[in-house]
């Protein structure tokens, strides 16, 4: 539980927060796969990262997971680098969810648990990405999406089933975990935890006496911070557009296809009735009877309802058909027989015996050829343009299946090769800032980053049955530090800036010693022999500064994890100086009568404390299964992936 307390203490429900975290890893395998392609690697597919049963998870099959975690990551953040990631433990819990998946499914195998294909079936039709506008599952949609990102079928089900399996298995063993108030307290009671502190600020600007660097400490300087420079790879992205309007000429139907199309129609357009109805339904057919004559003795159906303690319902704009289907043939033909005001029945229904009184007739006469033409038109032209577009990239489809380069397809079907100046994943051009992205160039980005530039061009929707894109990476241009020479003022800038953070951390040290021996921080930055910010006094209790999840600034952070009385030095970060953060109270919080806030964490905890056991579940299974893991496993896979990366792309 030391774990999860540390990690609870830096938010208000911080070990929640873990939870959800430990979710979207796992969600992130199905949904990484998803959102890019499969990569290549440079290690043996025979090499076992980890073995359990008669199943292995390969190096290789590690690997393409991590890169597939990593682009999915860097999708949501451009700037993401590689080696941020695996510094972040990427990797390390890339292998372990894939190592517990395997496990669990070794596991499930023994215990004769399966996940059915019907089950599968109904969690992919409930993912966005594979329905339609309305929020249906699109077969087509469902297909070309695993096509443009290189997935196939049995893959996706296969991560799905997992997903499933491990959920079943795992969620059951959190529920019903009851902590004790005993247990509790200590936690909500941090909550209430106040402490008050002095922050003082020594800038690295502060130093203005720094000398300009010669070019010797500039280029190295530049390059011992290459990575600071490093502008992420960049693509030209070279595309032809596919547009439903190509075919506008030939879309356009024949005088017999519209009348064929009508002559198959006819029911739609013939003359139609619906009627409105009050409604009463009762169990017994003399009651129905009662009912009736007291409304033939001149009450309304509606007022005799309700002397006897009921109500009526109303039937809207109902077709025959409808009525039938709600009551029976006879009731509905009844009721279509009847004058407007009339009272039907009492007639036996599916529910009861049914009275019936007419309210509305509303008659919608039949529709000509000529009426409806241009309905039809629009129709037969929208179902045919699919239909040609549809054959058209099939067609595509087929030659680049075939062996077809990009350019003979695009040249072999008439198309219009446009290509794209060089751009990072995110759609921005280095060298232009006002480059606006077109907006048909912007479904094509994360697709084409995901390719290498030796695979078969890809189509992509622009619109859904509209509007397509033939596409392929062009030039690539590795993530790589621009020359010198561009950036020189920026790098001049920043070395100063260095040198200056070297002195502030010199001085902050300084400062921290002498107030660690009992002078007043104040005094102590008053003496530093060079003009700094003045102090400030800040402080609050740990409930409100880190209310609803948002963190306080690292230097407020830090006075809730010091001992009484300490004084300590934090960097600002980016060679921008120091904080000397100093404590002066701490004022102990006592939930013992907060009722509402034992309950929060109580639930929250629990939610953690399940989690925990669904862990501790893993590895109990993982040694009882006599699982082999290789230990150099992770570190083989960062290396590779470092270095297909270049250097942090």
């Amino acid at each position: 539980m030391l774990s999860v307390f540390r990690r609870f203490i830096h938010s208000k429900f911080g070990a929640f927060a873990a939870l959800i975290f430990l979710g979207i890893v796992a969600a992130a395998f199905i949904m990484g796969d998803l959102t890019s392609g499969k990569f290549g690697t440079t290690l043996g597919s025979g090499e076992t990262a980890a073995k359990a049963g008669g199943s292995r998870l390969t190096v290789t099959e590690l690997q393409d997971r991590v890169q597939r975690v990593f682009e999915n990551a860097r999708r949501s953040n451009p700037g993401l680098q590689i080696a941020d990631f695996l510094a972040q433990g990427g990797a390390a819990q890339v292998y372990d969810q894939l190592v517990a998946s395997l496990t669990l499914k070794e596991y499930a195998n023994d215990q004769k648990i399966h996940i059915s294909k019907r089950l599968v079936d109904a969690q992919i039709a409930q993912i966005p990405a594979f329905q339609d506008a309305a929020g249906n599952f699109s077969q087509d949609n469902f297909r070309q999406l695993l096509m443009r990102e290189r997935i196939t079928e049995q893959a996706l089900r296969d991560d799905i089933s997992r997903e499933i399996l491990e959920r079943q298995m795992l969620s059951p063993l959190g529920l019903g975990v009851k902590l004790s108030d005993s247990l509790v307290l200590p936690y909500a009671s941090l909550l209430l935890e106040a402490r008050q502190g002095t922050i003082a600020a020594i800038p690295a600007a502060a130093f203005r006496d720094i000398k300009d660097p010669t070019d010797a400490q500039l280029n190295d300087f530049y390059k011992s911070n290459a990575a600071r420079y490093t502008i992420p790879e960049q693509r030209r992205i070279r595309y032809a557009v596919i547009d439903v309007e190509r075919f506008a000429q030939a879309a356009q139907p024949t005088d017999a296809e519209i009348a064929a199309y009508y002559n198959q129609s006819k029911a739609a357009y013939a003359a139609k009735e619906n009627r409105s109805f009050e409604q009463l339904i009762l169990p017994t057919e003399a009651g129905a009877k009662a009912m009736a004559d007291q409304v033939k003795g001149g009450k309304s159906l509606a007022a005799a309802a309700q002397g006897a303690g009921l109500s009526v319902s109303q039937l809207t704009d109902e077709s025959r058909e409808a009525l039938t289907a709600a009551s029976s043939a006879a009731v509905a033909n009844a009721g279509f027989a009847a004058k407007q005001g009339e009272l039907v029945g009492p007639m036996r229904g599916s529910l009861g015996w049914v009275l019936l009184r007419v309210t509305a007739v509303k008659t919608t006469p039949a529709r000509t050829l000529d009426a409806v033409r241009s309905e039809i038109v629009a129709t037969l032209r929208t179902q045919k343009e699919k239909k040609l577009l549809n054959d058209f990239t099939s067609k595509i489809e087929d030659q680049i299946a075939n062996g077809g380069s990009f350019e003979e397809v695009v040249k072999d079907n008439g198309l219009k090769l446009e290509t794209t100046p060089f751009l990072v994943s995110s759609g921005k051009q280095v060298e232009d800032d006002a480059y606006q992205l077109s907006p048909d160039v912007k479904p094509l980005l994360a697709p084409v980053f995901a390719m290498s530039q030796d695979d078969d061009a890809q189509l992509i929707p622009i619109a859904a049955d509209k509007r397509y894109a033939l596409t392929a990476p062009g030039d690539i241009q590795a993530a790589a530090p621009p020359p010198l020479a561009k950036v020189k003022t920026l790098v001049v800038m920043q070395y100063k800036l260095a040198q200056g953070n070297e002195k502030a951390k010199a001085l902050a040290e300084q400062i921290r010693a002498k107030v660690a021996k009992g002078t007043k921080l104040s005094d102590a930055i008053a003496a530093a022999g060079i003009p700094l910010p003045a102090p400030q006094v800040v402080g609050g209790r740990r409930a409100d500064l880190m209310r609803e999840g948002q963190r306080p600034p690292a230097e407020v952070a830090m006075l809730f994890s010091m001992a009484p009385n300490s004084v300590k030095m934090l960097p600002v970060g980016q060679d921008r100086g120091y904080f000397v953060v100093q404590l002066n109270g701490i004022k102990h919080g006592d939930a013992a009568s907060d009722k509402v806030l034992l309950n929060q964490v109580r639930d929250q905890l629990g939610d953690v404390v399940g989690q925990e056991y669904g862990q501790q579940f893993e590895r109990a299974v993982e040694k009882d299964m006599g699982v082999k893991r290789n230990a150099a496993a992770v570190a083989s896979v960062q290396r590779a992936l470092t270095n297909s990366n270049s250097g942090g792309q």
